[in-house]
């Protein structure tokens, strides 16, 4: 299997667990996976309601670029990142995208 292939099987499995997981919290919010795998977007998104108030965000999202995995956004307890590497993507194919440019170097991932 070439890496690419393997990056999105990788991805989409770990959102799959968060997902869930958020399924069977009982949380008030209801979780729903976006994969396009054209342009490798992935995405975690959390919806619903608390009293009168709207509740829609973006918990995870991660897309290939430049043959690395980006973490765009991540609001999990352990990190996404953590999950990747349990998972066997190395730490110099991450990049913590949420991260300024100017930061990255000192984190123990890609720089881009």
């Amino acid at each position: 299997m070439d890496r690419l292939k393997h990056y999105r099987q990788i991805i989409q499995d770990v959102l799959a667990e968060y997902h869930q997981l958020n399924e069977k919290s009982g949380s008030t919010t209801e979780s729903a996976l976006a994969f396009d795998q054209v342009n490798d977007q992935y995405l975690l998104l959390l919806m619903g309601w608390h009293n009168d108030e709207r509740i829609k965000s973006v918990m995870i999202h991660i897309r290939l670029k430049d043959n690395k995995i980006w973490i765009e956004e991540d609001w999990t307890e352990d990190g996404v990142a953590t999950e990747l590497l349990h998972k066997g993507i190395t730490r110099e194919e991450i990049v913590l995208a949420f991260h300024p440019p100017h930061v990255r170097q000192y984190t123990e991932f890609a720089l881009a």
